[in-house]
């Protein structure tokens, strides 16, 4: 049965769909697992955009006005083990749009992969809340300063309310200046761990422009490095960067799990 994962933010403009992008492909690249990732930001989505998708003939739109069936809105993407389904970019297909019905359009794809990953809308509305509740588990993405902070503290007050069980918050476009919010102040103001820290990093905006996924744009970059050590930490395992020392062990044998 697949895990879904919401990935949640108090603020748009904070990483949330680079996010899914690069964890997704890490997930299902390095990891081997089978990963769908959900562009569930009806009104704003992105996720398409960041992959190279600028068609869809069936979206999450059409699955949610009950025009099609949610098996008809996967796409393959080129990475093996990734499937996408994308949200319409087209203002007209947000008429009859329920999107209280993600959560059960969701549990239809809990025999079709290993982990589900579902962009949100930002914040707590009703797009938002809908993924919250579609959700197990749920990632918050936040930048190192006070805004985006207190937002998380009401996202997190809203998860539990709803039982839903957070995995902690992932600080992106980290950096080294004074003014910016250290970890520990961080998890003291929202009361949960910080996961994992992404350092600012142009090769993402590079990536971006590429509609390409850091971590194949660029899988020795810092960025890169750092989604895919979340990557590895939701599923409990420990990411070892791949060089032509592993490609060889893994070529005869070594290191496989028994």
């Amino acid at each position: 049965m697949a895990r879904t994962i919401g990935i949640l933010s108090g603020k748009g403009g904070v990483g949330k769909t680079t996010t899914v992008a690069n964890v997704g492909t890490a997930l299902a690249s390095h990891f081997k697992k089978n990963v769908i990732i959900v562009d569930c930001n009806i009104t704003t989505s992105h996720l398409s955009l960041y992959l190279g998708m600028y068609y869809s003939p069936v979206t999450l739109n059409q699955v949610l006005t009950g025009k099609a069936k949610i098996h008809e809105a996967i796409y393959d993407y080129h990475v093996p083990g990734l499937r996408v389904i994308p949200a319409s970019l087209s203002l007209k297909d947000l008429r009859g749009v329920d999107v209280s019905r993600i959560s059960k359009v969701m549990k239809k794809l809990s025999d079709e992969a290993d982990i589900v990953l579902l962009d949100a809308a930002p914040g707590i509305g009703r797009e938002a809340m809908a993924t919250m509740r579609a959700s197990d588990e749920v990632l918050f993405i936040s930048t190192p300063f006070v805004p985006s902070t207190m937002d998380i503290i009401k996202c997190h007050q809203v998860a539990l309310e709803a039982g839903v069980k957070p995995l902690g918050v992932m600080l992106n476009m980290v950096g080294k200046e004074r003014y910016e919010l250290s970890t520990e102040e961080v998890e003291q103001l929202a009361e949960l761990q910080v996961v994992s820290s992404v350092p600012m990093d142009k090769n993402v905006l590079r990536s971006l422009a590429l509609k390409t996924p850091v971590v194949l744009y660029d899988p020795s970059s810092p960025a890169s490095r750092a989604f895919h050590e979340l990557a590895g930490k939701l599923i409990g395992e420990q990411y070892i960067p791949d060089n032509f020392f592993t490609r060889l062990a893994r070529m005869f044998g070594f290191g496989k799990k028994p």
